[in-house]
Order: structure tokens, then C-alpha cells, then sequence
């Protein structure tokens, strides 16, 4: 089954007030909150790098109050164990069992701030549930629900004391991208209502987390010519082959970009994928899997720079509406 075009404009009105009832929350920043929520309904992850006091909290707050979901900040700090993030198996005297008490990860988003100052045993615990979903704790698996979507952030300036991501983590993240500072009205008007120092509470429920779960499995039908999946898997082959990369993108990171894909063009109306819509996103979802050369790092080369000359190089299909 393939979503049809009054599906695909329902989506597209429906993803809109998303946008608009979170932007007032987060104001002078749709293009981040158009990223985030798309990431939450192809379920994936978002990493933000960032300067404190951008507004992140606020940003997780406010699409949890947007789908009547739930929402836990997990500070990360050197000393946090993966029991502290997951959960633990704590044994009553009364009943004679073991029950499982649920970690913060357990809620629909979840704030993971300065996820690079824990440790990496603390980090590893992070993948499986960010992965599939669930957590696994003495042998017994209990599943997180949906939506899902994990907000992790860190500090790009501040390094003393962090534990860089491995690899295989970043890859877990659907995109990566910051929010920035505001331009000078968004920022005046942040400043007038400085003493509302919870806007996202102000917020009311645009669907619930059902609908986004539907929201999600109706995306997935929607339409990816032969031709989009060829150009997308040349793109992915040439980030490998460039010289300044060690490390291409993963095919993983090539099925992320076509499912972001398909979210992408459904927020646009549309019940099919073009080329743009690999264009426009292949910038979020692939540069932080890059890992480049040491040599033409100290150089000066950039993830940006090799995926830019890699889809100068890779030429597009021919955009075409499928057959009805």
C-alpha cells in the first residue's frame, strides 16, 4: 500500500501545526524544529551540538507537550551508570520477586544533555534502546513505546572532561544539527518574556502519541522510485571512495537518509520522494558519520566540504511523479 495524495496533504497540514504549535515555544527556529519532529516520526535520534542556553531543554519540552507525550532530562556526568539511564531490577522482601523500576530513558522524549561527559560503558548503554526501542535488563526486555526520539546533546566548546562518541553511536543518530542563537527580533522577543520561565507549559496538545505512531507507519509507504534508491547508494559509495574520508557512510546511514526521506517529502505534501529531498537532508543525516582522514583534517577538509563536492560529482535522476 501506497500513501495517496490526500493522505499525503493531510500529513503535510497536520506536520505544519506540529511546527507551529512547538515554535511557541522555540521561536526564530522552524528549520531545527521541522528537522526534530521529522527525526521523532521516522523514529531516529537528533544530536545537537551546541552552546549552552540555545534553548534545547526547550525545544524537547515543547514537542512533548505538542504530542501529549512524556518528557525526562537525563544529566550526564562521569559518575552516571548505565542502571541510572536504563533501569534496575530491585528485589521486594514483601512479594518475594524481583521488580523492575524503570530508568528515565522509559518516556516518549528524552533529553539526554551532555551526553559526551559520561563514561563509554554509560554511553554503550544507549545503543540498544536507541536502536530497537527497548531496554534489556537482567535477561527480561521491556519495550520504551512510541514515539520514541532521543535529544542528545553537547558542548562543542567546553571539552575538558568528555568522552568523545564512538563511531557506532554517532551512526545511531538519524541527524545531527544546533539551534544556534536567535536572530535579534526572535531574541527581543525571547527577552519579553523572560519571566515565563517554562513556555512549553503554555502549550496544548496538538495530537496524541498514537497519532504520531501512525503518523510514522503511514510515511513508510510512502513512494521511493528504483532510481532515488540507486542515486542515494552511489552518493553513499562515493563518500567512502573520496580521499579525505577513512570512514564513509554506513549503509545504515543510507537507509536513514531514505526513510528521513520519505518523512521529508510527506511534510511537503507529497506521497513520493524526489531527488531535492536527498539533497536537501543527505547534509544533516550523513556528516556526523564521516570520519576524515587525520592528514586531510589538518589540511582543512570538512565532512561539509566532501559531501558537497560528492553531490556536485553524483548526477541526480530525473524527478519524475509515479503513475497513478
Amino acid at each position: 500500500m501506497t500513501m495517496t495524495p490526500e493522505q499525503a496533504t493531510w500529513f503535510a497540514g497536520t506536520f505544519d501545526k506540529l511546527v507551529q504549535n512547538v515554535g511557541i515555544a522555540v521561536l526564530g527556529k522552524e528549520q531545527v524544529v521541522r528537522l526534530t519532529l521529522m527525526a521523532m516520526i521516522t523514529e531516529g535520534h537528533v544530536l545537537l551540538e551546541d552552546a549552552p542556553g540555545t534553548g534545547k531543554t526547550s525545544l524537547a519540552k515543547a514537542i512533548a507537550a505538542t504530542v501529549q507525550g512524556s518528557h525526562q532530562r537525563i544529566q550526564f556526568t562521569p559518575d552516571l551508570l548505565p542502571s541510572d539511564v536504563t533501569g534496575v531490577t530491585i528485589y521486594d522482601q514483601e512479594t518475594h520477586k524481583f521488580d523492575f523500576h524503570k530508568g528515565p530513558i522509559f518516556a516518549s522524549i528524552v533529553l539526554a544533555d551532555e551526553i559526551n561527559r559520561a563514561s563509554p560503558k554509560t554511553q554503550s548503554a544507549l545503543l540498544e534502546v536507541m536502536e530497537e526501542s527497548r531496554v534489556s535488563v537482567d535477561g527480561v526486555t521491556h519495550e520504551v513505546g512510541r514515539p520514541f526520539l532521543v535529544i542528545a546533546t553537547q558542548n562543542p566548546i567546553e571539552q575538558a572532561g568528555t568522552y568523545r562518541l564512538p563511531e557506532a553511536q554517532l551512526d545511531r543518530f538519524l541527524i545531527k544539527t544546533s539551534i544556534g542563537y536567535p536572530d535579534l527580533a526572535s531574541a527581543e522577543q525571547i527577552l519579553a518574556g523572560s519571566s515565563d520561565r517554562n513556555p512549553s507549559a503554555r502549550l496544548s496538545p496538538v495530537i496524541t502519541t498514537s497519532a504520531v505512531a501512525d503518523m510514522a507507519d503511514l510515511a513508510a509507504t510512502v513512494h521511493v522510485d528504483p532510481a532515488i534508491l540507486r542515486y542515494t547508494a552511489q552518493l553513499a559509495e562515493e563518500t567512502r571512495l573520496a580521499p579525505e574520508s577513512r570512514l564513509g557512510v554506513s549503509v545504515r546511514g543510507a537507509m536513514a537518509l531514505v526513510r528521513a526521506a520519505k518523512v521529508w517529502a510527506a511534510t511537503q505534501g507529497r506521497h513520493y520522494v524526489l531527488p531535492d529531498d536527498i539533497r536537501e537532508l543527505a547534509g544533516p543525516v550523513w556528516t556526523h558519520r564521516f570520519v576524515l582522514d587525520a592528514e586531510a583534517e589538518f589540511q582543512g577538509a570538512t565532512a561539509a566540504d566532501v559531501l558537497a563536492r560528492v553531490l556536485a560529482d553524483v548526477a541526480a535522476p530525473q524527478s519524475r511523479q509515479p503513475a497513478a
